[in-house]
């Protein structure tokens, strides 16, 4: 337990967080990677091009301090970050690196403001957190060591089918090149993915969501090659797995992992609210609920840019056709004239929940919701006003850091 004296130093620093928290992670990732190059890898370094990952830091370490006479309010948020550190392979070796060069960077980018005691009451308050993360993450590693084909690490999976999903998602279906067995997952976690891009050349991870049910003796992601905006790159793992893998290559993939999932105890309906990418883990979601032959009613709701980009079509469509108690409403913002309603769509435009509320809202229902960050932010705003309760709303958003909403 950190003394009130600690805690008060360190909550004393969260204006400044608030305020130069991106100056200072910023100076602390340059000075970390120029001096621990080796971790260059292991961080998303599109992520660390576009500021996001500099921005995720900095809204931690002031939460942190905010929050550090009761760091248990930040429970979701440590159980998100176990999840992702496991998935990439993050020791606690690494925890004294990241603490060097972040005390380091405290006092380089605060100057005289930096005393000595703040700086050993953060050193205190970073080893509490580090503690605490690696305990968790030590029984995340156990749980994924020790389930039958289960490992840790990185593991070669080989592709054994490639399939194009949509103008922008393909399907890899992945199966151990050693011949050995595939661990059970919950339907909406994620893996890590390792390959090298030889525009950084070095090996890079991201991670993808499952998109089938467990149990097929092989896994399924489905990837967007995603495409930069105006002055953004494009996507670098996406595309060097889009452009440069095929059936019989092997990818390095990390054990599934992710706290986003299916809560299969509960008998309670389930509304799945997707947009664009954001429909894999509901896919996995839905499969696993139709293949243990669930009476739980299934509301799949998803939104895509146009037919083009609508991926997994067929698939969806057979399971509403088999399982009367799933009902599906598709969203094309843009109908093209060979689009018909009713059999490729079912709403023009994006999701209105308060125009769907009572065709789609159910009582006493889950809701999960994955996409991106702006749409997802809409469709929580929409159920909660809604007056769906906060605790019966569980998200998932691709990318860095929490849920945003």
């Amino acid at each position: 337990m950190l003394s009130e004296h600690i805690r008060a130093q360190v909550k004393g620093t969260a204006p400044i967080l608030q305020a130069h928290g991106e100056a200072l992670t910023r100076h602390f990732y340059a000075r970390m990677f120029r001096e621990n190059p080796e971790l260059l890898q292991v961080f998303n370094q599109g992520h660390q091009q576009g500021g996001r990952q500099q921005q995720a830091l900095a809204g931690a370490l002031a939460a942190y301090a905010v929050h550090i006479d009761d760091p248990a309010v930040l429970g979701p948020v440590i159980e998100r970050v176990t999840h992702k550190h496991v998935s990439l392979g993050i020791r606690p070796e690494h925890y004294a690196i990241v603490g060097k060069h972040l005390l380091a960077s405290i006092g380089e980018v605060l100057g005289d403001a930096a005393s000595e005691d703040l700086i050993a009451a953060w050193a205190a308050a970073y080893t509490q957190l580090a503690d605490a993360l690696i305990a968790q993450e030590a029984a995340l590693y156990a749980r994924a060591a020790s389930q039958p084909g289960g490992w840790t690490g990185w593991r070669g999976f080989r592709i054994v089918g490639k399939v194009p999903e949509s103008s922008e998602i393909t399907s890899f279906y992945l199966a151990p090149a050693d011949g050995g067995a595939v661990p059970d997952f919950k339907p909406g976690q994620y893996v890590s993915v390792r390959v090298h891009v030889p525009a950084l050349g070095m090996m890079q991870p991201r991670q993808y969501s499952l998109s089938d049910a467990a149990g097929q003796g092989r896994l399924r992601i489905s990837v967007k090659r995603e495409r930069g905006a105006a002055g953004s790159p494009d996507g670098m793992v996406s595309g060097v797995l889009h452009a440069q893998f095929d059936e019989g290559d092997v990818l390095d993939v990390a054990p599934p992992q992710g706290d986003f999932f299916l809560d299969e105890s509960k008998a309670s309906p389930v509304v799945l609210i997707s947009g664009g990418v954001g429909i894999t883990p509901m896919l996995a979601m839905a499969k696993t609920l139709a293949a243990r032959g669930s009476a739980r009613t299934v509301h799949f709701v998803h939104a895509c840019r146009d037919a083009a980009a609508h991926a997994m079509r067929e698939e969806v469509d057979a399971l509403v056709a088999r399982d009367p108690a799933m009902r599906k409403w598709i969203h094309y913002e843009t109908v093209g004239a060979a689009d018909r309603e009713g059999v490729h769509y079912d709403r023009a435009g994006r999701i209105d929940l308060a125009a769907l509320k009572d065709d789609v809202l159910l009582p006493d229902a889950d809701y999960y919701l994955c996409g991106p960050l702006p749409f997802m932010q809409a469709q929580h705003a929409s159920l909660l006003a809604l007056g769906v309760p906060p605790a019966r709303i569980h998200a998932e958003v691709f990318g860095t850091g929490g849920t945003g909403l």
